[in-house]
């Protein structure tokens, strides 16, 4: 029988009889088909009747029964589901028993007083862990492989904006990843991640490629209608219009600023910021370097006001210190709350709005891809800003914020031409 990995958290170790539960499914799952395994999970695991064998019925009393299991119980059931869907997500002809599985704990009966007392007991926190944190991860993973095979344009009708998961895999490491996730399931998220992410970037670099020869044909045949005939389209692989796809790539792509693309302006600022003295100069250079993508007229009405008061909040004790790369990130870290959102616990995003609402939800990421470019190293908070607001959202209905929905979309096109592998060079032949 196969051994289980590492502890399911790192602030807890695995008990002996929990490790029992661990080998049993590890095992199940190589040698069972998901039609197997999935009914005895449900009765075994989730409802308490019929265990495979007395030691582990006896394993699974022992884990109930122990204490700070209140707590520990959303962890422990959390990692018995991982180890299946580590193993599932890897075979393509397996991965449909994901959702599967995750839809076993609808079915779960509530508690019976006319059960035994363990029956009871489990059921008890069974019900308490479709409320955890971890059961939402589990959903989102479900969603993920769901719609695997679903064109990325999917969009069913007026859909909840949890639905729309699978599209932004710069959101996975925030919203699937939890306190207790093992190594092997840190690992099968960026697998997964990876996989999705190739394949959007795929998509964009074929789509950039027939827009380029579709306009190269029409200024040929002088007819854009007789070149859409001659050539075999691709589709938007976006929730963006063409239209706004469009601006998008051109912004990101181009040399949306004085003939220089955002790469270049990163490039000249960090050179500039390298001969600063002092960090107050440092901040004095950076609000420059950010508002020269603003619009004069909203920048003029209170934007370019608000953002220098915030620089000028930060970090002032190092006011008269020589910048440095920690700086940088402090600095950018801090500038993404303002700009997107604070935390999880004060999800204020009111500049954020603000900004979407006068500059648009392009010219806004483009702020914010200025910063990352500027400080590499911010990716990944402003990402986890992202999550934020995604979370924030998740239950509702995507046209009820579509602002969000443009965000997220533009986010996914500007971190994919400038951190990914998507190929768009063709689109300079035509700008």
């Amino acid at each position: 029988m196969t051994k289980a990995s590492p502890p399911v958290s790192p602030l807890r170790h695995t008990t002996y009889a929990e490790q029992k539960l661990y080998d049993y499914l590890l095992y199940s799952v190589q040698t069972q088909t998901p039609e197997e395994l999935l009914p005895q999970f449900q009765q075994f695991l989730l409802e308490g009747r019929d265990a495979p064998s007395d030691e582990l019925k006896q394993a699974l009393y022992e884990v109930l029964n122990s204490s700070g299991i209140d707590e520990d119980f959303k962890f422990i059931l959390n990692r018995c589901c991982h180890i299946l869907i580590n193993r599932w997500q890897i075979h393509p002809q397996l991965q449909k028993a994901i959702p599967k599985l995750v839809d076993l704990f609808k079915s779960v009966p509530p508690p019976n007083i006319s059960s035994s007392r363990f029956t009871r007991r489990l059921r008890q926190l069974v019900a308490e862990f479709i409320r955890t944190e971890q059961y939402l991860t589990l959903q989102r993973i479900s969603r993920i492989i769901e719609l695997g095979g679903k064109d990325f344009t999917w969009s069913n009708g007026d859909i909840a904006v949890g639905q729309l998961i699978r599209r932004y895999p710069y959101l996975y490491e925030h919203c699937l990843l939890s306190e207790d996730s093992s190594i092997e399931h840190q690992q099968t998220v960026r697998q997964v991640q990876s996989r999705i992410q190739r394949s959007f970037e795929l998509e964009l670099s074929k789509y950039v490629t027939y827009q380029v020869r579709l306009a190269q044909l029409a200024r040929r045949t002088q007819s854009m209608k007789q070149a859409r005939r001659m050539l075999q389209g691709v589709h938007n692989p976006t929730l963006l219009t063409e239209k706004e796809l469009g601006t998008a790539l051109k912004r990101f792509v181009g040399k949306p600023e004085r003939g220089y693309s955002y790469r270049d302006l990163s490039r000249h600022f960090l050179r500039r910021s390298s001969e600063v003295v002092s960090y107050q100069e440092f901040k004095n250079e950076l609000y420059g370097y950010l508002i020269s993508s603003v619009d004069s007229k909203y920048g003029d009405l209170r934007f370019n006001k608000r953002l220098y008061q915030k620089l000028q909040t930060i970090l002032p004790r190092y006011d008269d210190h020589r910048p440095n790369e920690l700086l940088m990130m402090r600095t950018t870290s801090q500038l993404l709350n303002f700009l997107v959102v604070d935390s999880p616990q004060n999800p204020e995003h009111y500049v954020f709005v603000d900004m979407i609402t006068n500059l648009g939800p392009t010219a806004t990421v483009a702020l914010l891809l200025k910063l990352v470019l500027m400080c590499g190293k911010a990716k990944p908070h402003l990402e986890r800003r992202f999550s934020i607001l995604f979370s924030h959202y998740e239950a509702q209905s995507k046209e009820g914020v579509p602002w969000l929905v443009k965000s997220l979309e533009n986010l996914h096109i500007a971190l994919s031409v400038h951190f990914g592998d998507a190929d768009v060079s063709f689109l300079k032949q035509i700008m």
